[in-house]
């Protein structure tokens, strides 16, 4: 396949192959361009079954119809609901057989891609990705995160490949609200911060070069994301939606799953079991990431990671990502509920764990209530109390 890589594990004790899917086989990138799709879309397969939420398809319906009034492509269209579930999974296989689609092809953020990427992966077929937002980087990647149909996360799938075309319209990605790609602009610039306390001291030369990468998408967001939130449209805009949507893909192709989420992650998927679908999916990992941060700071006292979360403070309250879990509509999160999400952060097949020190619950619970706490506070240091919780969050 034109998208993957097989490589010998230089792991000592491992005999297996470290395969990585990197890249989708082809991505089209511009203003207007899905118009002109269809007949590389028909390269694939002219029964396309269109993947989309119901909102997400309405939005995006007028820049979708040329593709899906050409001549050469026979559309259908089914829409995942209430989530990327198991439920939706099995509605949406009837369809494709129904269908007899050739071709899957998802339009929408996030959940809706990583969908029609599980459904394609399943019943072995090709895919499209079609984001409608900057939200994530799932138009890219081999992965697809399934949720219950409450929205809590459950577990992730590897895929076998990536995607085997990613279209990125800027003129569709410019009618979802900026909300989304301030949100995609928290998931991506976690890369850097997980990347580099899990796989910062590898000498493996993609994981090198995954890590290097991912600071320079940190830079990038950084350095211009203030600039292009308020200027939609424009060259800016454009360069940190590829960051977002591209770039941010890239990192997790060639440098693994270690490369892709630790602890802000983690923290994200724990915090869906209590958020439901209040905030989007980027804004938890934001949030996670100054968790992350905390943690370093405290169980470390790592001043790197106190001067980084100082940092990232300044700039989320400039683009307006979360700080604390009030930001998150969590202010009135009971103690149980904060350790209810700790204990699903901490469970052991979590990324959490991808972290050079081990965190107990006590530890994680009092960093989630602590993530804006000052510089100069003694809490930065080794030592970790629940005490002043009660201050924090309901009983």
């Amino acid at each position: 396949m034109p998208n993957q890589l097989t490589e010998k594990s230089s792991t000592p004790t491992s005999n297996s192959l470290l395969t990585l899917a990197v890249a989708p086989a082809k991505v089209m990138r511009g203003s207007g361009i899905l118009a002109d799709s269809s007949s590389i879309i028909k390269n694939l397969g002219n029964r396309p079954l269109l993947v989309a939420g119901k909102k997400s398809f309405s939005l995006a319906e007028t820049h979708l119809q040329p593709i899906m009034d050409a001549k050469e492509l026979n559309f259908a269209k089914s829409y995942y609901t209430p989530d990327c579930s198991e439920a939706s999974l099995k509605t949406l296989h009837k369809a494709a057989k129904e269908h007899k689609a050739n071709v899957i092809v998802g339009v929408g953020g996030g959940k809706a891609l990583d969908t029609a990427k599980l459904l394609a992966h399943q019943l072995n077929l090709p895919v499209v990705t079609i984001p409608t937002s900057a939200a994530t980087c799932a138009a890219w990647t081999a992965l697809s995160n399934v949720y219950s149909d409450d929205g809590a996360f459950i577990y992730d799938v590897g895929l076998a490949s990536c995607p085997d075309l990613l279209i990125l319209d800027y003129e569709l990605i410019k009618t979802a609200p900026q909300r989304t790609l301030v949100a995609g602009i928290g998931d991506a610039i976690a890369k850097w911060y997980e990347a580099s306390v899990s796989s910062g001291h590898s000498e493996e030369t993609l994981i090198i070069a995954a890590v290097q990468q991912a600071r320079v998408l940190r830079d990038i967001l950084l350095q211009k994301s203030s600039a292009a939130l308020r200027s939609p449209g424009s060259d800016i805009w454009c360069q940190v939606v590829d960051a977002t949507v591209l770039l941010a893909g890239v990192i997790g192709g060639i440098g693994g799953a270690q490369c892709r989420t630790v602890a802000a992650h983690a923290v994200h998927n724990g915090l869906t079991h209590v958020c439901g679908r209040g905030s989007i999916h980027g804004e938890k990992v934001a949030y996670g990431i100054l968790v992350q941060l905390r943690l370093e700071e405290m169980l470390q006292g790592n001043q790197l990671a106190m001067a980084a979360r100082q940092q990232l403070l300044k700039f989320y309250a400039e683009i307006g990502l979360p700080q604390k879990l009030a930001d998150l509509d969590l202010g009135e999160i009971t103690l149980t509920q904060l350790q209810n999400v700790a204990q699903i952060t901490l469970n052991p097949s979590s990324d959490i764990h991808r972290l050079p020190f081990s965190v107990s619950l006590e530890q994680l619970m009092a960093a989630m209530v602590s993530t804006t706490a000052p510089i100069d506070t003694k809490e930065s240091t080794n030592c970790i109390s629940l005490s002043g919780l009660n201050s924090e969050v309901e009983q």
